[in-house]
């Protein structure tokens, strides 16, 4: 039988024998945390079945009513502690993407084949993207074709406008395709742009219902990853210091194992990992950490958007920024699904070239503390120019529409007060609260 419908039928039953009047607490236990007060028998019937729950279900609630549903999920899985990981996937897809936009996925296993025919790879800085959604619905393929856009044009700037200015169509038609009001800033054309190399890992196309979604092994899946980085790294000669790893939601997670697998194996870290919305753990082997942490490579951050609903409020990195303080979404989101996803295209908002600095963020617990200008340290910026000695809890406001960041100045300031009343402005508090 699913490890999952078991666990919920026990659940069920824990909690129907301790509404009851003989089913008694200890008279030490605030009453007011019986579980019966907290979810109602009716409520137990109504949630879905874990074979049922789908992407394209938790887009068509509004984002309270999915974020309320993945709560009760995930918390009745975790009253015993004993759900097991059972799914390790296997004939992932990867892919490098062109500059005309095509892509050709191949298994993963034959990934390196194919980038030693690539002239100069990663002679310059890789970033391998791990997906953590089924690209089954426009607003998860969206997010992480801005992603890869946002990378392409960072990347590959300067020789698509030397190629659109020799008349090759593909150039100008990928011009074309990345424009967008995500990079309409008078500050792209004039920005320095460097050189790089990106590889997407498609793992959230393994994870198509939500059953293989909560199930998923992340330390044997990760495992996995980061012993395929070993062999890519040793057999295209290629420094691992060049190496970013990005993880959307589950994927997260995974690519923290898979940068904990490199460590145990080569007794080296990888630069950075990026946790894009790291999502809730449902199943753990016990007697394990798992998930991602700081410490997984030289350097982790985390973008929380759904903290309340897919996300996790768990501190994922060395420092995790929270857009909007801790909540079940971000303003615009419209769903769960939405709303994790917004950290992916925050972040690739900021790899933008003339966007890097459009996110920036001070050190606070809340975002009332935010907005009450209390907050106790100095700027920083969420996204690919993140700073790598920063550690801790950060806050920031964003628009519910891209542009999504606030664009601040980006002058240096010595405290918070100074920073942020250029900016802080009445709209923060009437619009985005």
């Amino acid at each position: 039988m699913n490890p999952m419908r078991v666990l919920s039928l026990l659940a069920c039953l824990a909690v129907a024998v301790m509404g009851k009047p003989n089913g008694r607490m200890d008279n030490s236990v605030n009453q007011a945390l019986k579980p019966s007060q907290w979810l109602s028998g009716s409520q137990l019937e109504a949630i879905p079945a874990v074979d049922d729950l789908t992407i394209e279900r938790l887009e068509n609630m509004n984002l309270e009513r999915g974020a309320e549903l993945l709560q009760q999920v995930y918390h009745l899985s975790q009253i015993h502690h004993n759900v097991e990981p059972s799914y390790v996937p296997s004939g992932i897809q990867a892919y490098v993407p062109k500059p005309n936009g095509e892509k050709t996925a191949v298994p993963l296993n034959e990934m390196i084949q194919r980038l030693k025919q690539k002239q100069n790879f990663g002679d310059d800085e890789v970033t391998i993207i791990v997906t953590g959604l089924p690209q089954t619905t426009e607003t998860v393929k969206k997010a992480t074709r801005k992603l890869v856009q946002a990378y392409m044009q960072r990347y590959n700037q300067q020789q698509q406008r030397q190629q659109g200015r020799n008349g090759n169509q593909d150039y100008q038609d990928q011009s074309q395709k990345t424009s967008s009001e995500e990079n309409s800033s008078e500050e792209v054309k004039n920005a320095r742009t460097q050189s790089g190399d990106i590889i997407v890992i498609d793992l959230g196309s393994k994870l198509n219902n939500y059953q293989r979604y909560a199930m998923l092994d992340i330390e044997k899946t990760g495992a996995k990853l980061g012993k395929w980085i070993v062999q890519m790294v040793n057999e295209l000669d290629m420094p691992h210091d060049t190496i970013h790893l990005i993880g959307q939601n589950v994927g997260a997670h995974v690519a923290g194992a898979a940068a904990q697998e490199f460590t145990r194996l080569t007794g080296h870290k990888l630069r950075r990992v990026t946790g894009l919305d790291p999502s809730k753990i449902v199943a753990k082997s016990q007697n394990t950490l798992t998930g991602l942490a700081r410490g997984d490579a030289e350097f982790v951050d985390a973008i929380h958007t759904s903290v309340y609903g897919m996300g996790t409020p768990i501190r994922s990195g060395d420092v995790d920024f929270y857009p909007n303080g801790p909540a079940a979404g971000v303003p615009g989101a419209s769903n769960v699904v939405e709303a994790a996803m917004r950290a992916t295209r925050y972040f690739a908002e900021s790899v933008r070239p003339g966007n890097e600095r459009s996110f920036p963020a001070v050190p606070a617990n809340s975002l009332q503390q935010y907005k009450q200008n209390d907050g106790f340290g100095k700027r920083a910026y969420m996204g690919i120019d993140t700073a790598h000695d920063l550690e801790g809890d950060y806050i920031l406001q964003v628009n519910p529409k891209s542009p999504f960041g606030r664009n601040a100045p980006a002058q240096k300031q010595s405290s918070y007060h100074g920073v942020h009343q250029a900016w802080n402005t009445n709209q923060d508090n009437k619009d985005y609260q």
